[in-house]
């Protein structure tokens, strides 16, 4: 049987800000221009939103975009606080308020000032869940993101033998991808040789093979599918969207592996939901906080087997023309880092044919990512319906 939400709801607007490193605007104002980009883009005024999910901390919260934008009738606000999963998630409870009829426009924004504002480590300990981390991994002197996330890359290189070459083709090929769009941080070519000179951060992790810290704001609109079919922008469906929560989902060192993402078991219910496969993908997004967590969820999304990740993606299969075109926008390394909602922004570009030099030709399906916390996962599968 068809599942009950699928092509429900779709990506009806989009928009972004110019991304940068320095901004003197503060991170509710990059979160409202970009809301306001994406209410033009689906050609709705304000008064049409009455749904938002905000991401946060950073950015504001409902009572702030209820008095920023005027929004006369607000009939959902949600908080999603799963790190850099809850984009993508928050996809999910959008789409079931606009399916069931709660509402018939759900607003997703983010502003963040990475570089401007506080540094990752602090923003870490504003998040509630964080605090079995507070009690397992801080005393041995793991507080950041790259020293958290080392550990399951260096277990991945031991198991499977994936190298810092493999790493290295991530990097290299996200800056590629970069360079090909206007509106990114990182545009100069990037190197495997440079990457493998970048200095280490964590080891295995050198500079390059982490996101950036950067600032900007990034927004969606969700809204009910019929109604979507007559605003001005070709028709994006949802066809499949989940979320999925590791063992141990806190804290990592409790973790009986450290390679089992919450993705594995968010994957299959949106495979299931969209009745498609890895194997009708035309590209994917996948959300790259470092270059290991991207070969590692292609392997829980299964384009190929555990363990064969590294291998996967080399000879150009995931450059755009490739097989499988990934990151077509430049990602977290090489774009910016708005909590992963510009690869959302990205994956709906592609589909209605606006990606400009990165655009995949034919592009008709493909699906996006998120990674968040301790290994939260979130995934969307989109389609071109019109």
């Amino acid at each position: 049987m068809t599942h009950p939400l699928r092509d429900k709801a779709a990506v009806s607007g989009i928009g972004e800000t110019a991304y940068a490193r320095g901004t003197p605007k503060n991170a509710l104002a990059l979160q409202l221009e970009a809301s306001l980009a994406a209410i033009e883009d689906a050609g709705l005024h304000p008064r049409d939103i009455d749904g938002v999910i905000p991401y946060f901390p950073g950015g504001g919260i409902a009572e702030d975009l209820v008095a920023n934008l005027g929004l006369p009738d607000l009939k959902l606000s949600v908080f999603v606080p799963m790190g850099g999963a809850s984009c993508v998630a928050a996809m999910q409870t959008a789409v079931m308020a606009v399916a069931t009829g709660v509402c018939n426009h759900v607003l997703l924004s983010v502003g963040r000032t990475g570089y401007s504002g506080a540094r990752v480590s602090t923003r870490l300990q504003q998040f509630p869940q964080f605090a079995l981390a507070a009690e397992f991994e801080a005393p041995i002197g793991m507080f950041a993101p790259a020293q958290l996330y080392a550990q399951g890359a260096r277990r991945h290189m031991t198991l499977y033998g994936t190298t810092a070459r493999h790493f290295a083709e991530i990097a290299v090929v996200t800056r590629e991808h970069a360079m090909l769009n206007g509106n990114v941080v990182m545009n100069k070519p990037l190197s495997v040789e440079e990457h493998h000179a970048s200095r280490m951060i964590s080891d295995p992790f050198r500079l390059f093979d982490c996101s950036l810290e950067s600032d900007g704001g990034a927004a969606i609109i969700i809204s009910a599918a019929d109604r979507a079919r007559d605003l001005k922008k070709p028709l994006v469906t949802v066809m499949g969207v989940a979320e999925g929560h590791p063992e141990s989902p806190a804290s990592i060192a409790q973790r009986p592996d450290l390679l089992e993402f919450g993705l594995a078991k968010a994957a299959p219910r949106a495979y299931a939901m969209a009745g498609v496969g890895p194997q009708d993908m035309d590209l994917a997004e996948i959300y790259d906080c470092f270059t290991f967590t991207v070969i590692n969820q292609l392997e829980l999304l299964g384009f190929c087997k555990k363990g064969e990740g590294g291998p996967f993606i080399m000879d150009g299969r995931i450059r755009v023309g490739g097989a499988l075109p990934i990151n077509t926008h430049g990602g977290l390394l090489s774009q910016a880092h708005v909590v992963g909602l510009n690869h959302v922004v990205e994956l709906t570009r592609q589909l209605r044919r606006e990606a400009g030099k990165a655009q995949v030709k034919d592009a008709e399906l493909g699906l996006v990512t998120g990674y968040g916390d301790m290994g939260d996962g979130s995934i969307a599968i989109l389609r071109r319906a019109a």
